[in-house]
């Protein structure tokens, strides 16, 4: 042991200390993270996720989900309406009002909304009991409010009575207003195509209202209606030919999209050839 460590310390060169001034310090020394005090009390027991071991935690499974057949027909549909062409008697009612113009209809329209069944009730028990009472009941005008139902509307634009048709985009089947915009514009009524049939169908307590209809206002509310109807007439009576004429949906998937891209790279390849 001795001879191989003499032979070990004879074969390694010897290193010269050079003498010098020592290294300053670096200015900003980088303090080290404090140590976090451990309780001793307390045992670290990590989760073990594997099979047989801790209950996996909540993850968003949505992506697995079998939907309900109404929401796969729904998202099927949906689909189906932008990579198929949609003519523009269809095509139409995807051209809605702008949230402004929605906004300012809405609040109008709020105004002028009908008697529930309870106050219906209400009014009628008290002109009985008027009649019974031998008092005269007070036959007024009748009340400016707002008209609702297919066949009513239909008759008050024939009759040139209604002064505003608001149609709603998402009536199913659409069959049902479809040919209102050609009638309104054959008779001269200005209509306005808005969102939801639902928010029309709680103007008139109802749960879904296809259209409705303004056939009066009081004067001052005359002022906002007017701006409503000229709004009306820019933006779908004047514009009708165009309507009319403009196709919708031909709209592809990105892989399908990606596939003709290629096809027409390839073919320009070849014409460059």
């Amino acid at each position: 042991f001795t001879a191989l460590s003499f032979l070990l310390n004879a074969a390694m060169p010897k290193v010269r200390k050079v003498k010098g001034k020592k290294v300053a310090q670096a200015p900003f020394k980088s303090a080290g993270r404090a140590k976090k005090a451990v309780n001793p009390l307390i045992e670290k027991r990590p989760k073990n996720f594997s099979i047989g071991g801790d209950v996996q935690p909540k993850r968003d499974l949505s992506r697995f989900v079998k939907w309900p057949k109404y929401i796969r027909m729904q998202r099927q549909k949906k689909t189906l309406c932008q990579r198929l062409k949609i003519p523009p008697a269809l095509h139409q009612f995807t051209n809605t009002v702008d949230r402004n113009l929605a906004k300012s209809i809405f609040k109008l329209a709020h105004k002028y909304r009908p008697e529930t069944k309870l106050q219906k009730k209400v009014r009628l028990t008290e002109e009985a009991k008027k009649k019974t009472e031998g008092q005269e009941t007070a036959t007024g005008k009748k009340p400016v409010v707002l008209k609702y139902g297919i066949n009513h509307i239909t008759t008050l634009v024939e009759q040139k009575k209604a002064q505003l048709v608001v149609i709603a985009h998402d009536v199913d089947p659409i069959e049902i207003v479809v040919w209102l915009p050609a009638l309104c514009r054959k008779m001269g009524v200005p209509y306005v195509i808005i969102k939801g049939k639902a928010r029309l169908g709680q103007l008139v307590h109802k749960k879904n209202a296809t259209a409705v209809a303004f056939t009066g206002v009081k004067a001052e509310d005359r002022s906002s209606l007017n701006n409503i109807v000229d709004a009306a007439k820019t933006n779908y009576l004047d514009r009708f030919d165009e309507i009319r004429k403009s196709w919708g949906g031909g709209v592809m998937g990105a892989k399908t999209t990606a596939a003709m891209a290629k096809i027409e790279k390839a073919k320009r390849k070849n014409l460059g050839q």
